[in-house]
């Protein structure tokens, strides 16, 4: 039985996505800017009544979300802020979503921008996280790369997987992302470029690592009732989880809080993961989508590679994957990335699809991971989502 209420009444409208720059001299305003803007007219609202606002960003600071109110001209009855990277757009999603079934708010905008001007996500990730920077400055290291290296070794030693799993991965998305109009990698990329690609930080290759950018992602958060007033394509929320520092224990990080909560989630949607028709799962290392492959029970721990290997992981394929191309292809905007997924899904559960379209498709999962501290990623989430 679920732990929590469901969110029965909920849904998801408006998906947009401001294009991708690979820089830019603009600052996160201007996107977050730019997003409410698109939100405003492809949803025909009046701007006052959007009466709810979540922000996502990295590159805002000095200003959080109740800066952006006045930037914007906004009167929100209530805000929040989730700066957590890959997991910032389920919690995004489940903080709107609480405040629209109590009446804090009948509209909610989710919106996440971040800029990337010259030399930027070297000074930002420097000062990522006090254990990143004690883990690896000693040794000359800095930045995501080492950090994801250490956890992909660790799942190779410790489930035989090999370089060519995880580049059937990359291969499959960047399929995905030829259709994909807001895509910055749209040139096909096979096994053999993989493979043949300079190692980063050894055993993490080229195509493993995702490229940073500047871009926005956007969605809107409502009652049911209030989408068909307003003559809007949604989707359904059907169930929706967070889980924080999970398995602190572990002395090198193989699961997330997907695997402590995935019942839950399952229980709250009322189906199982037999009935997922895609995933959009986290991507901003290969590796990641393996854990969230097994820890969502698609298959068992350890099983990802053969997972991978007996599926199609394109949008006509057995068990679609990322199928805007994901970060690997679209690129990292920032903790934009964290909502990439949740947008797309959106797209492809209400008709919007912008690029390849799954055939059919019923029920989409979405799930996030964020706040790497070196030997672990600390935030976690998930949310099953239906036409």
């Amino acid at each position: 039985m679920s732990r929590r209420l469901g969110y029965d009444g909920v849904v998801l409208a408006s998906p947009v996505t401001i294009p991708y720059e690979r820089f830019s001299t603009r600052g996160a305003h201007w996107f977050l800017g730019r997003a409410m803007r698109a939100l405003v007219e492809t949803s025909g609202l009046d701007k006052a009544a959007i009466d709810g606002l979540c922000a996502t960003s990295f590159s805002l600071a000095p200003d959080t979300a109740i800066g952006v109110t006045e930037h914007l001209g906004l009167s929100p009855r209530w805000l929040d802020y989730v700066p957590l990277g890959g997991a910032s757009g389920m919690i995004a999603l489940r903080r709107a979503a609480r405040a629209v079934q109590t009446g804090d708010a009948e509209i909610v905008a989710c919106v996440a921008a971040d800029t990337n001007q010259t030399d930027s996500f070297r000074r930002s990730t420097a000062a990522f996280s006090q254990f990143a920077q004690d883990a690896v400055y000693p040794y000359g290291s800095g930045g995501p790369n080492a950090s994801f290296a250490l956890l992909t070794d660790h799942y190779m030693r410790t489930f035989g997987a090999r370089p060519e799993d995880f580049g059937k991965v990359c291969v499959a998305q960047r399929r995905n992302s030829l259709d994909f109009p807001h895509a910055l990698f749209r040139s096909e990329l096979t096994l053999e470029q993989y493979l043949n690609s300079p190692l980063i930080a050894d055993p993490i290759r080229l195509y493993d690592c995702v490229m940073p950018c500047a871009g926005a992602e956007a969605f809107l958060v409502m009652r049911e009732e209030t989408a068909r007033t307003q003559g809007l394509p949604h989707v359904y929320l059907l169930g929706a989880i967070e889980r924080h520092n999970a398995f602190a224990d572990d002395p090198i990080q193989e699961r997330g809080g997907w695997a402590a909560d995935r019942d839950d989630l399952f229980a709250q949607a009322g189906i199982g993961p037999g009935e997922i028709d895609f995933l959009q799962a986290y991507d901003d290392y290969p590796v990641i989508i393996f854990l969230q492959l097994e820890d969502l029970g698609f298959c068992g721990k350890g099983e990802a590679r053969a997972f991978v290997q007996d599926n199609d992981l394109t949008n006509a394929g057995s068990f679609p994957v990322n199928t805007s191309g994901g970060q690997l292809s679209v690129g990292q905007a920032g903790a934009a990335g964290g909502y990439l997924g949740l947008v797309e899904a959106i797209r492809q559960l209400s008709g919007q699809a912008v690029g390849g379209v799954v055939p059919d498709a019923r029920y989409g999962l979405v799930s996030g991971f964020g706040m790497i501290n070196y030997d672990r990623g600390l935030s976690t989430g998930a949310a099953v989502l239906a036409a």
